[in-house]
């Protein structure tokens, strides 16, 4: 019976192997691939002279999220299971759009809301509040 670990059990979570160096056992040299393959052993190439190539349509930092939408209707429907004369109902990160109507006046705290579903929120006898 061999008893040994077989070499992809051993070096799971490592990034050489074993095989020393990150740029050894390459297979294409010292260059990190061709064009702009390889890109992590050329960031500083690109941040220095290529800056356009970050700021490419559709690069989205990674702080920026968008917002979930969600309609007056679904808010009608959650203060209605809800117990309370006048709930308060928490949307931070979403949107309110003006889709439904409001039955039950309601103070709502979202982070959006459009210019109707105010409207329509104030005229149920609600309160719609914008969280930062």
């Amino acid at each position: 019976m061999v008893m040994r670990v077989r070499k992809n059990r051993k070096y799971l979570g490592s990034r050489t192997w074993g095989w020393g160096n990150k740029k050894n056992r390459r297979g294409s040299g010292v260059r990190g691939g061709v064009g702009r393959g390889g890109r992590k052993s050329k960031w500083t190439y690109t941040v220095k002279y290529d800056k356009e190539r970050i700021h490419t349509p559709g690069f989205k930092p990674p702080r920026r999220v968008p917002l979930s939408e969600i309609s007056l209707e679904r808010i009608s429907s959650m203060a209605q299971a809800m117990k309370e004369e006048k709930p308060t109902l928490d949307l931070r990160g979403y949107k309110v759009l003006s889709n439904g109507m409001l039955s039950k006046p309601a103070v709502i705290k979202a982070t959006s809301f459009s210019a109707k579903a105010e409207e329509k929120i104030k005229q149920a006898g609600g309160e719609a509040v914008r969280l930062e």
